[in-house]
């Protein structure tokens, strides 16, 4: 009988030439680590994993490598490979950098959101309110993210939508831990509150509503990772605080 493999959940990957392979085992297993499907903690089979893509133990090897230096991974000598917990320091200050960029950016916004904009976001918020009751995680955690970067678009400051980028992959893992009912109907209020704002082109408001939505995630934050001390790793200060 042949044994199921435990990475069923991965794609094989198609055969092509020469070159980028280890690129493509990193961009699948980084995939899976922030959609959790191989969730904190969980030690990584690099035997099972060259089966499952349908590659040499080298790429693998490789790409794991990378994913170490991420921080998506962590090697234990001579105990292997295996995903790194969630690090909520690291989620502090991806947070503080999306605070700050994103509050302002709802602030120059404001004055010009045109039409155009306004629909998209309107456009935006249907979706939002239509997986709420249909799918508490992947769809709805997708639109959250368009949402985001059709105001980041419309600000159009190449350097501040990257800045945003690199800061939301810290972040992406533990959001994805948080799509409960509860959390999804608050983030969708906080999303209506802000495009209610853009509509009145109400700079300050908007700004407002940017920073309390962002302080709620990270409130929501710190306190699953006061409860789930096996899938975040929480600062020295905070664990003296628990």
């Amino acid at each position: 009988m042949t044994r199921k493999s435990p990475y069923a959940f991965l794609p094989t990957l198609a055969r092509q030439g020469r070159g980028g392979t280890v690129q493509r085992v990193q961009d699948v297993i980084r995939d899976a680590v922030v959609r959790l499907e191989l969730p904190p903690g969980a030690i990584i089979d690099k035997a099972a994993l060259c089966a499952r893509l349908g590659v040499s133990r080298f790429p693998v090897s490789e790409a794991l490598g990378r994913l170490a230096a991420e921080g998506f991974v962590e090697v234990l000598p001579q105990r292997g490979t295996r995903v790194a917990r969630i690090d909520l320091a690291d989620c502090r200050q991806a947070m503080f950098i999306r605070r700050a960029l994103e509050t302002e950016a709802a602030r120059a916004i404001a004055p010009r959101a045109d039409a155009a904009l306004l629909s998209a976001l309107e456009k935006n918020l249907g979706a939002q309110e239509r997986a709420l009751g249909t799918d508490y995680s992947t769809r709805f955690h997708q639109l959250d993210m368009e949402m985001h970067e059709l105001l980041l678009g419309f600000l159009g400051y190449e350097r501040v939508r990257h800045a945003v980028e690199a800061a939301r992959g810290s972040l992406d893992r533990a959001r994805l831990f948080m799509c409960t009912p509860q959390r999804q109907l608050s983030t969708f209020g906080e999303h209506k509150a802000i495009v209610a704002a853009l509509k009145k082109r109400d700079a300050e408001a908007a700004g407002d509503a940017m920073a309390g939505h962002l302080d709620a995630v990270m409130t929501e934050l710190v306190g699953f990772a006061e409860r789930n001390p096996d899938a975040v790793t929480l600062p020295a200060r905070d664990t003296a605080a628990a």
